[in-house]
């Protein structure tokens, strides 16, 4: 049995010291992939090429993620030890080789060398970083909270979620505080603090003592043959819903900012970022601790699609982000737009692993979780493209003032046609994906058997 395993004791048995601490210590490292909008503006203007050229070292991360969660997945299922040490290793020489090649960029504007390395580097070597370092802890957490699965993979996936609150304001001081080529010197710095912090969690990490046990009937079985124990159609839906909630979450989260300075709220464009990046993070948390209590974890997918529908709705039918400066109540509605769907995007990846387990077990969750990411790797390359193309295709830009702190105007480009159109594609994939939640993914067999007891009890 699941509970055979020791977890009292010393420091060496402390669920909190071998899961949640290592746990936090790699996702609150890692999730500082969020922190792109920070610098991306700088690394463009020192090397010397367009922002939109920049943009697409954060898309091939997110992509690398996926893919290397989907390959690297049995990896993390035989031996956490080795994927948090290579997590730690390439996301540490993934910033710093972004350091060095904004550096040569610096001393060569405009050379291509320079682009390409930041690719490699903060795309491929840290997506590498990013995909391991995800995955390591969370099947550790799930051992050792067995109880309370979700509100522990919903505690360490809200330190990826977190990590960008609590990094932007220490990025923006390094930045205005570094002097001249404080955008590499930066990269240089944290690419030290963050394998520091990345190998401690490695060194901690660490599965219950007899774990592996009760698993060896399980060795031979092969994720591909553990996910056909059900309809393959059971897994798409979860691996399809998954990747729209996170499409629909970057296109409207990849432009929040502009859709801020819109409703005339520039001056506080930092701090409702901040706010925002709090709510998923607190949707991880939130939402998985949430799904514990319920007899079927998909349940909590219905909820999030239904409240993104709704205010993605509402939010269309009052045209709130083209009518919502200076009107008090479409300015709240729209942040509570911003705020509902960056809680169902933190949501919708700290349920992925529980309502996986909760249909597959827990033998190879590690390898299925990391196949299921590979979602996210597809999202990252769909979902900020998708908001950029509408936006540059529908509407037109207009300028808007902003007074500045010491009385100087500046003027803002927006297109807030272009925004409120993200939204009608956002809507569409939001209802498909309630759709494929309520048609393709059966309940799990703890609900079908909590169901047939109801039944039971009221024939009885």
């Amino acid at each position: 049995m699941e509970q055979n395993v020791k977890k009292t004791g010393g420091w060496r048995t402390n669920k909190w010291v071998r899961a949640a601490i290592p746990a936090l210590l790699l996702h609150c490292s890692i999730g500082t992939v969020y922190c792109w909008s920070i610098f991306s503006q700088e690394i463009a203007d020192y090397i010397g090429f367009s922002k939109g050229a920049t943009e697409w070292a954060f898309s091939f991360a997110i992509f690398f993620l996926g893919m290397s969660a989907a390959f690297l997945g049995n990896v993390v299922e035989k031996d956490i030890h080795k994927s948090s040490l290579i997590a730690a290793i390439c996301f540490a020489a993934g910033m710093a080789g972004t350091g060095f090649f904004i550096w040569f960029g610096g001393k060569n504007p405009g050379n291509l060398l320079a682009l390409i390395g930041i690719y490699i580097c903060y795309g491929l070597i840290m997506g590498i970083g990013l995909g391991t370092g995800y995955l390591s802890p969370v099947k550790t957490l799930m051992l050792w909270f067995e109880d309370r699965k979700g509100l522990a993979t919903g505690l360490a996936v809200a330190g990826f979620g977190a990590a960008k609150a609590i990094a932007s304001p220490i990025m923006q001081g390094m930045l205005n505080n570094l002097g001249e080529g404080g955008i590499y010197k930066m990269f240089l710095i944290l690419a030290v603090v963050y394998f520091v912090m990345m190998f401690v969690g490695h060194l901690l990490l660490k599965k219950p003592e007899g774990w592996h046990e009760p698993q060896k009937k399980e060795k031979g079985q092969s994720m591909f043959a553990v996910i056909k124990s059900k309809p393959i159609t059971n897994y798409i839906g979860i691996w399809l819903m998954f990747y729209l909630n996170i499409t629909c979450g970057l296109a409207l989260i990849s432009q929040e900012k502009m859709i801020v300075k819109c409703l005339g709220l520039a001056s506080i464009v930092g701090i409702i970022s901040t706010v925002s990046a709090v709510f998923n993070a607190g949707g991880r948390l939130g939402f998985s601790a949430w799904a514990d209590t319920m007899k079927d974890r998909n349940t909590i997918y219905k909820l999030i699609f239904i409240l993104s529908i709704i205010f993605t709705g509402l939010v269309i039918l009052t045209q709130g982000i083209k009518n919502g400066e200076g009107n008090i109540l479409l300015t709240i509605l729209v942040l509570a737009l911003i705020f509902v769907v960056n809680a169902g995007y933190g949501g919708g990846f700290s349920n992925v692993p529980t309502l996986l387990s909760d249909h597959y077990g827990m033998g190879n969750i590690s390898a299925i979780h990391g196949l299921t990411l590979s979602a996210w790797g597809f999202a990252g390359l769909t979902g900020n493209q998708l908001a950029a193309w509408i936006v540059k295709t529908f509407g037109e830009e207009q300028q808007i003032a902003h007074e500045l702190a010491d009385g100087t105007v500046e003027m803002i480009t927006v297109n807030p046609t272009g925004y409120q159109y993200v939204l009608y594609a956002t809507i569409v994939l939001y209802i498909i994906s309630l759709l494929i939640c309520l048609i393709m993914v059966r309940p799990t067999d703890k609900a079908l058997e909590a169901k047939a007891a109801k039944k039971a009890a009221k024939q009885a």
